[in-house]
């Protein structure tokens, strides 16, 4: 797949119309992951980023899920190259197949849902790790 870019306006229709005629197994993982359903967390669909075009994305875990179709086997070597470069940006990457998504969805979502778990979360790791100073002026015991 072409690296898109988002000031071209091809790329931002194509964006469009990933949105809006989405395959059935992104229609129905979709339908389990917006409005929070999928442990609170926020996601999003059809979303940039590194360049690339992320059919879910959960920003708040730096989550991507991307469901492949009948045609993974002939992209896979576009697909790694994607992953690699999405993985050294920071992002985790879950990659489910149509069939995986229309035959076994709770599995899926059990398996989304155990790979949030396992993200530490980012206002866990921006608390302070230990005391709070004092307030300008003050001294401490």
């Amino acid at each position: 797949m072409r690296r898109p870019d988002p000031d071209k306006p091809d790329s931002l229709n194509r964006v469009r119309a990933m949105r809006r005629d989405p395959t059935e197994p992104e229609k129905r993982l979709w339908s389990k992951l917006c409005d929070r359903q999928l442990g609170g967390i926020k996601f999003r669909r059809q979303v940039w980023l590194a360049g690339y075009i992320a059919d879910f994305y959960a920003a708040e875990v730096k989550l991507v899920i991307e469901v492949d179709g009948d045609d993974h086997a002939v992209r896979e070597a576009g697909d790694r190259h994607r992953t690699g470069i999405l993985e050294r940006e920071g992002f985790r990457i879950l990659r489910f197949g149509n069939a995986d998504v229309m035959d076994t969805l709770e599995g899926v979502l059990e398996a989304i849902l155990m790979t949030v778990r396992e993200i530490p979360s980012p206002s866990h790791s921006a608390a302070p790790s230990g005391p709070l100073p004092l307030p300008r002026g003050e001294r401490g015991a």
